[in-house]
């Protein structure tokens, strides 16, 4: 029997202070290596309840099984709450004894900067100049994309742009520092035009911008959507890119920007890029050409965190 006496409940503050950004994208990137097959994970679920969604995020792994169980309400900002809320499980493997409990939106919003800077840390090396970086968005992962980006030991940032439709808002909330720059702005495709990397982290349902703007070579994140009928991301875009996902059969269960280009017949389902080809460094991307990480968030993702997040607090006593 689970004593929760002494059961670790880590809050976000403690998830924070265990692992850095930089030290988690190490996790997976040293799991893939090992490895780890990304489509070997077990599917969430995604159930609409009266209130929004429900999310549940199970894995099992060799050592150890978690459950991130989250909710998405959209009503939920315009009550002074937080839009996903939710809880991180962590089990052994074997006796299945509950081992942890966590704040689950911290794992998301340290875990997906995390996978973003592992999928492209090897894409970013074709940059020999400081990167201009353009995020739209100015939430917690879009804040956190940049803080992962900038832990890149080989990555210098010469400027960040955040585009978003509230620029007020979202000075009050950012570093300082940054240039905040409205979505509808006449300087946006200028500044996309200059940018070597963007991250598109946004609750928007459609193309967030004219992928015209962009130069042949440029790096595009996007973690914003994980339904089949939503995107960030143009089809023109996909059509130019080499586009890397997580895992192809979850890309095209759940990755609206890859569903929707295939659809419209800009993308193939099999030109699709996992990303544990790009980590273990068997598939080399040309610099030349466009590269675009699609990531839906997987529930492997939260396991290999979660378990180097107990690890690291542990020894942090």
């Amino acid at each position: 029997m689970t004593s929760f006496e002494h059961l670790p409940i880590l809050s976000a503050d403690d998830v924070e202070r265990a692992l850095p950004r930089d030290r988690a994208a190490a996790a997976l990137t040293r799991a893939l290596r090992a490895g780890l097959e990304p489509g070997e994970d077990l599917e969430r679920s995604v159930l609409d309840v009266a209130g929004g969604q429900l999310l549940l995020m199970p894995s099992a792994g060799a050592a150890a099984v978690g459950l991130k169980a989250v909710t998405l309400a959209a009503g939920n900002p315009d009550r002074g709450l937080p839009r996903i809320q939710g809880a991180y499980l962590l089990f052994g493997a074997e006796t299945l004894e509950l081992r942890a409990i966590m704040d689950g939106v911290a794992v998301t919003n340290l875990r997906t900067p995390a996978v973003s800077v592992a999928a492209t840390a090897p894409l970013l090396t074709r940059f020999t100049r400081p990167i201009e970086l353009v995020v739209f968005g100015a939430g917690p992962q879009a804040v956190g994309h940049v803080d992962a980006i900038r832990a890149i030991g080989s990555v210098e940032l010469a400027d960040v742009t955040h585009v978003v439709r509230h620029p007020d808002r979202a000075r009050e909330r950012l570093p300082p520092g940054v240039t905040v720059v409205a979505a509808d702005s006449a300087d946006v495709p200028a500044r996309l035009g200059r940018a070597q990397v963007v991250v598109c982290a946004t609750s928007a349902r459609g193309p967030l911008f004219d992928s015209a703007c962009l130069t042949d070579g440029s790096v595009v994140i996007a973690v914003g959507s994980h339904e089949p009928d939503v995107r960030e991301l143009d089809g023109s875009l996909m059509a130019r890119a080499n586009v890397v996902v997580e895992d192809v059969g979850t890309a095209l269960r759940e990755a609206g920007d890859v569903v929707l280009a295939i659809r419209e017949g800009h993308l193939h389902a099999d030109e699709l890029i996992p990303m544990a080809d790009v980590v273990r460094g068997t598939r080399t991307l040309a610099p030349d050409r466009t590269a675009v990480f699609k990531s839906v968030g997987m529930s492997w993702q939260d396991l290999v965190v979660a378990e180097e997040i107990v690890e690291q607090h542990r020894r942090g006593r």
